[in-house]
C-alpha cells in the first residue's frame, strides 16, 4: 500500500523528528535523497553529471533550501549550477552559502534567468513548498513557463522538490498557473495531490525519499492515520476471493443485475459482463434485456421482471440503461428494499439525484454510489448546490467526501483518478434536512480515501462504466467491504483496460505517460479481467 499524509500531519511528524535531531540534518537527508535522484536522472540524460547546466529555482523557506543543498551537492560533482532566487532577501541562507561554497553562482534578473532555464539540462523546482496554496505568484510565472518550453524544446527534465509549484498538496488541485513537472521528489511520504488529479499529472513520475518521518507518522499502524491510501499488486492480491474445495456457486456469491432498457439493452450486456469476470459465483439478471443478456451470455440466471422477482442474491448493481420511466423507478426501489449491498450506478443515479439522500435513509446495509462527474454534479444539487462537472472533475477529493458525507454511502467517483471515498460513520451522516456547510478534506474521523492508481485514457469509451459496476457487484457479492470491492474493482479494471489496449492476453503493461496501444471496446476490457487477476495474482 502506498501512504499519503496530509501537511498538517508532515509539518507534526517533521517537528517530532527535527527535536531528536542536530540541527539541519533533516533537511540534509533531504537534500541528499534529492541530488541523488537528479544525478542519476542527468547520467541517463547525458551520461554523466560532471558538465550538465542546472538551474535552482529557489523560494523562500525550507522549500527553497532543499534545492539550494542538493544544488551545492551536484555542483560538487561538476554540473554547472545557477540559482534563481525568486525573493533573494528570503532565500534559504545555508543552503545559498553552500551552493556559492560548491562554485554555483547566483543568476541576477529575470531576462537572463530565463536564459538560463531554456538552456538547462535539468531545472531543480524549489518555489513553493507543501504549505502554498492557490497557483504560482505572479513573479514565479514566466520562470515556470521557461522551464516548460526547455522541456518542450530541449528536452530538459523538471525535477520538482516535494511537489511542483502551484499544485495543492492536500487534494491535487491547482488554482492557476504550476509547474509541470518531469519527475517529484517527495519526502518522507507521499502528499495527497500527488496521488490525484489534476496534480499527479503535473507531478510526473513520484519518487518517495525515506527522511525518517515512518515512527512519527504512525508506521506499525495501518496507513499511520493516512488521509490517502493506493493499493498495490500485494494488497489487491490478498483481497481477491479464491474459492476452496468445498465452494460452490452460492457460496462464491450471487450477485443481482438490474439494467438496460428497451433503449439500452446493451448496457445489461457490459454490467453482465462485468460482473461474470469479477469473482461471482453466478449471476442473476433482472431486466427487460433478459433475451439479449443469455443470448451473449447463457450461464446469467435471468428474468423478465424487476429485482422483486428475483431469487436470493447477496448484492445488486441497479442502474446501468436503465432509462427513467416507471419501471426503471420500481427496479431501484425493489433493489433498495433488499437488505444486502446496492450498488448504484448510471441511470439509477439520476433517479436517486431526484429524490436526494432521503431516499437512502432507514436502510441498514451498505449503499455504493460509482457516478463520473456530471453524476456527481446532480448528486449533489439534491442536497445543498450543484458544481459544474469540470470544477468536480478538478476538485474530486473534495468533491466525493462531501457526497459521501451528503449521502451516507461510499463513493466510487470515475475519472482520470478514480476516488473512493468510505461511507462515513453513523453519527457523521448528513442529509439534507440538516446539512449546514460543506466537508472539508480528509474523511471526518481519519479513514483513508482510497484513489486508483491504473488505468489509461483508452478507458475513455463507452460501456466501460457499466463493466466496471459489474465487476465491483461481483466483489460485493463476494463477500468483500464496499471500500475493498470498490478499490479492487477499479484497480483490475485499470489493469484489464491496459491489457486490451496493448493487445497482450497474458501480460499487464506499466503506465506510460503517454496512452500505450490502440483503442478497446467495453467488451473487451471485461474479458482481459482474467489477464488481470492472473498478474495480480501472480506477483502477490
Amino acid at each position: 500500500m502506498r501512504y499519503a499524509h496530509t501537511v498538517e500531519r508532515v509539518r507534526a511528524a517533521e517537528a517530532a523528528l527535527m527535536a531528536r535531531l542536530p540541527q539541519g540534518a533533516l533537511m540534509q537527508r533531504a537534500a541528499a535523497g534529492l541530488a541523488a535522484t537528479c544525478a542519476r536522472a542527468l547520467s541517463d540524460l547525458r551520461g554523466s553529471v560532471y558538465g550538465s547546466r542546472v538551474v535552482v529555482l529557489a523560494g523562500s523557506g525550507d522549500n527553497g533550501g532543499d534545492a539550494l543543498y542538493a544544488g551545492a551537492r551536484l555542483a560538487r560533482r561538476g554540473a554547472g549550477v545557477a540559482a534563481v532566487l525568486l525573493t533573494p532577501e528570503k532565500a534559504h541562507r545555508g543552503g545559498l552559502a553552500a551552493l556559492r561554497a560548491a562554485g554555483g553562482t547566483v543568476v541576477h534578473g529575470r531576462g537572463e534567468g530565463e536564459q538560463r532555464i531554456e538552456r538547462a539540462d535539468l531545472v531543480l523546482d524549489g518555489i513553493v513548498g507543501i504549505g502554498g496554496q492557490g497557483g504560482l505568484r505572479p513573479e514565479a510565472v514566466p520562470f515556470a513557463a521557461a522551464a516548460q518550453r526547455a522541456r518542450e524544446r530541449g528536452g530538459a527534465l523538471v525535477v520538482a522538490v516535494d511537489l511542483p509549484s502551484g499544485v495543492d498538496a492536500d487534494t491535487g488541485e491547482v488554482h492557476g498557473a504550476a509547474v509541470r513537472a518531469d519527475v517529484t521528489v517527495t519526502f518522507g511520504t507521499h502528499k495527497p495531490g500527488l496521488l490525484v488529479d489534476p496534480g499527479a499529472e503535473y507531478a510526473g513520475v513520484v519518487r518517495l525519499v525515506d527522511i525518517g518521518l515512518g515512527p512519527e507518522l504512525g508506521e506499525g499502524r495501518p496507513g499511520g492515520r493516512a488521509a490517502v491510501e493506493a493499493l498495490q499488486h500485494a494488497d489487491l492480491a490478498a483481497l481477491l476471493p479464491v474459492p476452496t474445495a468445498e465452494s460452490d456457486k452460492y457460496r462464491r456469491g450471487v450477485l443481482g443485475v438490474a439494467a438496460g432498457s428497451a433503449r439500452y439493452p446493451g448496457a445489461a450486456v457490459l454490467a453482465v459482463a462485468g460482473a461474470l469476470h469479477g469473482g461471482a459465483g453466478a449471476v442473476r439478471y433482472a431486466g427487460s434485456a433478459a433475451e439479449e443478456v443469455v443470448r451473449r451470455f447463457p450461464e446469467t440466471l435471468v428474468t423478465s421482471g424487476g429485482p422483486a422477482q428475483t431469487g436470493r442474491v447477496q448484492a445488486w448493481v441497479v442502474g446501468p440503461g436503465l432509462g427513467d420511466g416507471p419501471e426503471a423507478h420500481r427496479a431501484l426501489d425493489e433493489a433498495l428494499a433488499d437488505d444486502v449491498p446496492v450498488l448504484v450506478d448510471a441511470d439509477g443515479l439520476t433517479l436517486l439525484a431526484q429524490r436526494g439522500p432521503v431516499a437512502l435513509e432507514g436502510r441498514r446495509a451498505p449503499v455504493l454510489l460509482t457516478p463520473h462527474a456530471g453524476e456527481a454534479t446532480r448528486l449533489l444539487a439534491a442536497v445543498h448546490r450543484g458544481e459544474p462537472a469540470e470544477e468536480v472533475a478538478h476538485a474530486r477529493l473534495r468533491h466525493a467526501v462531501r457526497l459521501a458525507e451528503a449521502y451516507g454511502a461510499v463513493v466510487l467517483l470515475k475519472g482520470s483518478t478514480t476516488v473512493v471515498v468510505p461511507a462515513p460513520a453513523e453519527s457523521a451522516r448528513v442529509h439534507s434536512a440538516r446539512y449546514r456547510e460543506w466537508p472539508s478534506f480528509p474523511v471526518a474521523g481519519g479513514t483513508p480515501v482510497r484513489v486508483n492508481p491504473t488505468g489509461t485514457p483508452w478507458l475513455a469509451t463507452a460501456g466501460s462504466g457499466d463493466v466496471l459496476s459489474g465487476i465491483t457487484g461481483s466483489l460485493l457479492a463476494a463477500g468483500l467491504a464496499p471500500v475493498d470491492a470498490a478499490s479492487a474493482a477499479a484497480y483490475l479494471h485499470g489493469l484489464a483496460a491496459r491489457t486490451a489496449a496493448a493487445g497482450r492476453s497474458g501480460t499487464v503493461p506499466v503506465a506510460g505517460a503517454e496512452p500505450q496501444g490502440a483503442p478497446v471496446t467495453a467488451l473487451e476490457v471485461a474479458a482481459a479481467v482474467r489477464a488481470a487477476w492472473r498478474s495480480v495474482r501472480a506477483a502477490g
